[in-house]
């Protein structure tokens, strides 16, 4: 008799076991109800995939790159936030955007849906065609298969199917309303020849000594672009310094002290020129420099899952609505660089210390994306948040003999707004842009970024 009853025991015990081993397994493995525990590693790794993408992908422009970054960090951030009870979906928010919802019954791996969802948006947006090397795709799905094998052990097959599907479905999504943007396979269309351009004073005249020879300007459409953010469609063009050509004009004085600042650069100021020119035919370009902030600050913080995916959707918001506001401005005015006022009324043998890139120079690119992006940045990680940029430590170029001293050391700054400020001057120690430009730039940058933070991230 009491073996019987030993036998039932054993076998009542060995069947709670199983179950509670399930249910534990279930809970822990399976499910990350606030994610508040997963650590960034894989947002980072998928950052570093989305710039190298970008660089070899042979159609990195500034223009497109900011779209492409707003679309993959929104990505990232869908594909987990509704594993959250503390952060909130953008969708409803942002400019006609409606995205799907998951079963709220069912379990999700959020890490593997973020992993399936960043593969698809970058395939999507940097497609194989005969100007990409086939090993960018190859590099990303060796990446996926990695983190999948890492991510999927010890859960199950239905648990697994479902995350990776979300993943997707979010990614195509978000890539579905991309296409109704104006800016879609914007590096099949980068030059217009059909556009027609004002000529005479005051007017962008094509670069003879450039980062890309063109008799076009890059984008021409960009301005009209849909924004993210509703309310960053709706930000003023800034005013210009009327043209003239008079010594004593503020429009003279401009141009006069890029001149004189040139003649004089020392050692650190090339540096500081050359560290932020960020020429997209050979870097990851300016937006994808304010990305890489980003992963800077999540790396030297441990942060969280959730805080980089916020931190990677915000910055590639704020600098693909910067770009298109900046496109906007550009246009309107068509304004000169440097090169071609200095040429005709100061020094018709001046050349620039840093290559030009082909369009307009008002406002300045490089200060808008960098202005929004740090207030963005600023609002994730704080206003005071000091750190170093390795983005281009020991890089070299050859393609000028002015360059070949040229050291690249590391730089660093107590805080975004700062390396911002930097950003932007750098362009004035080029040669490229007056501080007009600049100083245009990044108050046109500050207001996309606190628009992009004023929306409702977080419950």
């Amino acid at each position: 008799m009491t073996s019987k009853i030993s036998l039932r025991h054993s076998f009542w015990y060995l069947l709670l076991t199983l179950f509670f081993f399930n249910c534990n397994k279930d809970e822990i493995t399976e499910g990350t109800p606030d994610l508040e525990n997963e650590k960034a590693d894989i947002a980072v790794k998928w950052a570093d995939m989305t710039l190298y993408t970008a660089r070899y992908s042979f159609f990195n422009t500034p223009t497109y790159c900011s779209r492409a970054l707003g679309y993959i960090g929104l990505t990232m951030y869908e594909s987990i936030v509704h594993g959250s009870s503390s952060y909130h979906s953008m969708s409803g928010q942002l400019n006609a955007l409606t995205l799907p919802l998951p079963v709220t019954s069912d379990k999700y791996n959020w890490p593997l849906a973020l992993n399936a969802s960043q593969r698809s948006i970058l395939k999507l947006f940097y497609p194989l065609n005969q100007n990409s090397p086939a090993n960018v795709h190859q590099k990303i799905d060796s990446l996926y298969n990695a983190i999948y094998t890492e991510k999927s052990m010890d859960i199950s097959n239905p648990v697994i199917t479902r995350s990776v599907e979300w993943g997707e479905a979010i990614a195509l999504a978000i890539y579905n309303w991309s296409l109704s943007d104006g800016g879609d396979k914007g590096f099949t269309k980068n030059f217009d020849p059909t556009y027609i351009f004002p000529s005479g004073s005051s007017y962008w005249k094509p670069p003879v000594r450039g980062q890309t020879i063109s008799m076009y300007p890059l984008h021409p459409h960009w301005g009209t672009n849909r924004t993210f953010v509703i309310a960053n469609s709706t930000i003023a063009v800034p005013s210009i310094v009327p043209y003239s050509t008079d010594p004593a004009s503020d429009y003279f004085k401009l141009y006069k002290a890029v001149y004189d600042k040139d003649r004089v650069l020392t050692q650190e100021e090339m540096e500081i020129a050359a560290w932020w020119g960020d020429d997209p035919t050979e870097t990851f370009s300016p937006p994808g420099h304010s990305y890489a902030m980003a992963t800077i600050a999540i790396k030297k913080i441990d942060a969280g899952l959730l805080k980089a995916a916020e931190a990677y959707a915000k910055t590639g918001i704020a600098v693909a609505d910067a770009f298109i506001n900046c496109w906007k401005a550009k246009v309107v005015y068509f304004n000169e660089r440097p090169s071609t006022f200095v040429k005709a009324n100061i020094d018709a043998n001046w050349v620039q210390f840093w290559p030009e890139p082909p369009f307009p120079a008002f406002p300045s690119g490089h200060s808008i994306q960098s202005a929004a992006a740090a207030i963005a940045l600023a609002n994730v990680f704080g206003n005071n948040f000091s750190f170093t940029d390795h983005s281009h430590e020991g890089k070299r170029r050859y393609d000028d003999p002015r360059f070949l001293n040229l050291r690249y050391p590391a730089r660093s700054f107590n805080s975004f707004w700062e390396a911002a400020v930097e950003c932007a001057y750098s362009r004035f120690l080029g040669g490229i842009h007056t501080q007009q430009d600049n100083i245009a730039g990044q108050k046109q940058g500050e207001i996309v970024g606190k628009n992009v933070n004023d929306l409702h991230w977080k419950n």
